[in-house]
Parts: C-alpha cells; structure tokens; sequence
C-alpha cells in the first residue's frame, strides 16, 4: 500500500498538469475553405491579366501615334514606286527589278513590275492619279478576295496557290493589324516582353482573334515604330508550320505618315523578298479601273493560235 500511495498521487499530478495546459492553449484557427483560396487567386489572375492587356494597348497606342496617328489611320490609297528582290536562300541573281505598286484601302492592288531590256511588255499605259505608269512586263492585281495576272499573253486567274499565300499576308499585314485588328471585340492584346530584333530592343505585343489566329508585332523602345511582324500558319498539305515575317526599316514621313522605305519579308527563317521604295504619295485619286480585270487567258491550255 506504501508504495501504490506515491503512484497515485504522481498521476494526479500529471492529469492536473495536462488538463491545464489544454484550458490555456489557444484554440486552432478555422482553416480558410478551398473555394475562398479559389476566388482569391482567380481575382488575383484576372488582375494581372487586365494590367497585361492595358500595357498592350498602351504600347501599340504609342505605335500608332508614331506612325501619323490619325493621317496612318485614315489614308484610302498609296502608290509608291522602287525596286524589288526576289530571294532564294538569301540570295538573289537580280540587280533589282523596277515595280509600281498601287494600293487601294483595304482590299485592292496592282502591283506592275516595269519593263527592262530585251523582255516582252504589255501594250498601253494606265493614268493613274496623274501618274502614268510604265510599260509593264506583267500586272498582279488583287481585287477583294480575287486575284489576276496580266502578261503579254493575256490576263488569267492568279494560281489559287499564290493567291491563298496573298491573302493570307494580307490578313496579317501592318495595316490590317493596327486599322483591323485591334478595333475587333473579338481580338485580344498581350504584352510579351523585351525582344531584340536588329539589334534594337522591342516591345513585343501579340494579338489572338476568335479563330485562335495571331499576329506578333515588335516596336522599337526608343522610336514606338514597328519593326517587325511574325505570324505562323500550317501548310494543309503536309501539316508542318510555317512562320512568315515582315522587317521595316529606313523610316521616312510622307505626308504625315511614317513610312519604312526598306521592307524585308522572311519565310521560315530565310529571306525571300526585299523591297525598296524610292517614291511614295498618299491619298491619291486612283480610279477603279486600276484594279480591275477581266480573266481572257487560260495558261494550262497554252497561248491560242491565231
């Protein structure tokens, strides 16, 4: 009994010492619930999303003000006149080929390449806007989604091929995505960063529309000017992505708008096309006889005999 005693009275004492601890402790915190944690990093996202799409705009606001502002946004037509070259692998077996090129806002073109030595030209001049165009050896016209080419032989259906290429830079073009694009609901903006292109520093803004179809454009830090465009697309027959590009360069004001006198385009990584402007006028009064044509010649049958 003596030594049961002294046992007893040590686990009192241990339950006493327990007990009050588990009186003084503080009670646990309610666990915040899992739908609330939800609704906090979804209002958290959605801020960071809308702060994202107001820097875009922003910088392609800027854009616009660099380019003219009002006079980019509202010129109807230009005709500008240069020399182009065709590219293969970067490199090109031309000393450049003399072009007028005509264009009439949104969806209308004539792009006449000029006559040179010894080659056959087409007949006739075109007055347009006061300017009387060259003899031409051939006369690629664009009228909506149509287009045409004119050769000595005869005026014929643009290959379908070449046509859907067209149209497809079209939709992707400078213009459509700064008069376009960004005036679409539908079309949302993202600020991507820093890139360097040229060796110039460029903010790089993406637009996506509701066909998930986008379009990169980099803007000069220093000047907000473009520099270049990117966008990608899959080749419907073999299913392997394509990536096409735009470089602008040498930018001079032409009646009030800023325009890049050095166009380079890139397919894939290799340069396919350069085009230097030597004249440029805005805002002239093209007739639209310009872009007409009428389909007289079919090139799988050969040339008619006479």
């Amino acid at each position: 009994m003596k030594r049961i005693l002294p046992i007893l009275v040590l686990v009192c004492l241990v339950w006493l010492h327990t007990r009050g601890q588990a009186q003084t402790a503080p009670a646990p915190a309610p666990a915040q619930s899992q739908t609330a944690q939800s609704q906090a990093t979804s209002t958290t996202s959605d801020a960071a999303a809308d702060e994202n799409t107001r820097k875009a705009k922003a910088i392609v606001a800027q854009a616009i003000q660099a380019l003219g502002g009002q006079a980019y946004l509202t010129y109807q037509n230009k005709a500008e006149q240069g020399r182009y070259y065709p590219l293969y692998h970067g490199r090109t077996s031309t000393l450049g080929i003399p072009y007028s090129y005509y264009v009439q806002y949104p969806d209308k073109d004539r792009f006449e390449v000029l006559a040179e030595k010894d080659i056959h030209v087409i007949p006739g001049t075109i007055d347009i806007g006061g300017i009387k165009s060259k003899k031409s050896v051939s006369v690629l016209i664009h009228n909506g989604m149509k287009g045409y080419e004119t050769t000595y032989k005869g005026t014929a259906a643009q290959d379908p091929e070449d046509l859907a290429n067209y149209l497809r830079r079209r939709q992707h073009s400078l213009e459509w995505v700064f008069r376009k694009w960004i005036s679409d609901p539908g079309v949302a903006l993202f600020s991507d960063g820093v890139a360097i292109v040229d060796g110039k520093a460029a903010d790089q803004v993406s637009l996506l529309n509701s066909q998930d179809d986008a379009v990169t454009v980099y803007l000069d830090q220093n000047t907000h000017l473009p520099i270049k465009t990117s966008f990608s697309w899959r080749d419907p027959t073999d299913k392997q992505k394509n990536t096409e590009e735009e470089i602008y360069d040498l930018y001079k004001p032409v009646d009030d708008v800023m325009t890049p006198h050095s166009i380079t385009r890139k397919f894939n990584g290799e340069m396919s096309l350069q085009r230097f402007i030597n004249t440029i006028k805005y805002n002239l009064q093209l007739p639209e006889s310009a872009f007409e044509a009428r389909v007289n010649y079919d090139p799988k049958q050969g040339p008619q005999k006479r």
